[in-house]
């Protein structure tokens, strides 16, 4: 390699500092907001990655893993024996099948596409199985590619301009569908292929409910991709939320439902920013539209209602790193029963992040074994879920790593 090439820390034998220093540029994060994000200062990230100061704890480097979404453990450390994958998973058995639907090119077709209505009927089963099954991930891979291959020709066998737009609109909810499979899967060019293509679809459709769902997809992709993408994010939410906000005086309540969840999306990434005044002031617009809804109201993509708006306080709380704040938060909500069992179990996985945070690991980890009883396809797949599980597992007390040992296995990351 050229001495004056930037070295690749994934490949080359880096210490934990310089590793740290070129994953930190890469996200496009400055040391000063890599250290408030982590609750120090600027010159202390320096310090580490200049090597005055020793490598980290394990908890230490979970909580970089974290802010800076590295793919895996071991892109930090350094140390190749520790190859845990955080923020993507091992990779679904379905997941191949999937991406070649994605991918094919048919141009011809040797029969006859499904009538809009058929398909509409289908991705509505699939929304439901998905929200009822504890294995959703292998329930929906099982339904996608002839899904995505159905909502394809139905769009290219359209005849009048009204079926090409119901067509894509359908075709676009496959692609959301199919971001929900590919989320924490280790292909990050086909999650951006399907939201990519489900916006355009969206906008092709000319209807405001699917443009407001690929939205609000896309706004997540960008969010979760690091600090440096939160920029394209807000622009999302807030093309969308200026596309939405004038219908509402008489919109349908799925219309209201995807602007309330836009809402709150506005508030996660600012949360993500650590802006605490903005987060909430969203999180407080979103909940006035969902108690607009009707009480038993539930959005089929989004789980925008009334039932989730006490859980997606707890995700700000989480994000804000307001432990205290996120355990008062998790008691209010616990009363409500979140109808969907993913969604359930992400919710329990947020409330064991804020018992972490205010320093009640046990509970920490029990909520996560509640999570895994919701959904197993869920946590085994949530890089916080994992950071917990891996930092406690090396806990100084016997039952807690006991405890946190067991649910590794589970999870895959321990060899039982």
């Amino acid at each position: 390699m050229s001495p004056h090439a930037t070295p690749d820390p994934y490949a080359d034998p880096l210490a934990f500092g310089q590793r740290l220093q070129i994953l930190r540029t890469r996200r496009g994060v400055t040391r000063d907001q890599l250290g408030g994000l982590m609750g120090r200062s600027g010159s202390w990230v320096k310090a580490l990655e200049t090597g005055r100061l020793k490598v980290p704890k394990l908890d230490v480097m979970l909580r970089f893993a974290d802010v800076l979404r590295v793919r895996d453990l071991s892109d930090l450390t350094g140390d190749q024996s520790v190859n845990v994958s955080l923020f993507a998973g091992p990779g679904h058995p379905r997941l191949g099948a999937v991406k070649t639907a994605v991918d094919a090119l048919a141009l011809t077709a040797d029969r006859e596409a499904p009538p809009t209505a058929h398909l509409s009927a289908r991705l509505a089963r699939a929304w439901a199985a998905r929200h009822s099954s504890p294995q959703h991930r292998e329930v929906v891979g099982a339904l996608l590619p002839e899904l995505i291959r159905d909502a394809q020709l139905a769009v290219r066998q359209a005849d009048t301009a009204a079926e090409r737009r119901a067509a894509q609109a359908a075709l676009s909810e496959v692609y959301s569908l199919s971001q929900f499979f590919v989320a924490y899967q280790p292909d990050a060019a086909l999650l951006w292929r399907i939201a990519e293509r489900g916006m355009v679809a969206a906008q092709e459709s000319e209807d405001p409910h699917t443009i407001g769902v690929a939205a609000w997809l896309t706004a997540q992709a960008h969010r979760d991709a690091g600090p440096a993408h939160f920029d394209a994010a807000d622009a999302v939410t807030t093309a969308a939320l200026g596309y939405l906000t004038p219908l509402l005086p008489d919109a349908s309540d799925d219309v209201l439902a995807i602007t309330g969840a836009l809402t709150f999306e506005a508030g996660y990434t600012a949360a993500r920013r650590t802006t605490t005044g903005t987060a909430w002031r969203y999180w407080d617009q979103a909940r006035e539209m969902a108690d607009r809804l009707p009480g038993g109201y539930f959005h089929p993509v989004t789980s925008f209602g009334r039932s989730i708006i006490g859980a997606h306080a707890v995700t700000i709380a989480v994000e804000l790193h307001q432990g205290g704040e996120s355990v008062r938060q998790a008691a209010a909500s616990d009363s409500t029963t979140i109808p969907s069992r993913p969604r359930r179990a992400r919710h329990r996985i947020e409330e064991a992040r804020g018992y972490q945070l205010d320093g009640q690991p046990d509970v920490a980890l029990e909520t996560l074994s509640r999570a895994h009883e919701a959904a197993p396809e869920t946590i085994k797949y949530n890089g916080y879920a994992k950071m917990i599980v891996l930092e406690e597992s090396a806990s100084k007390s016997p039952d807690r790593r006991r405890r946190a040992s067991a649910l590794a296995v589970k999870l895959g990351l321990l060899a039982a």
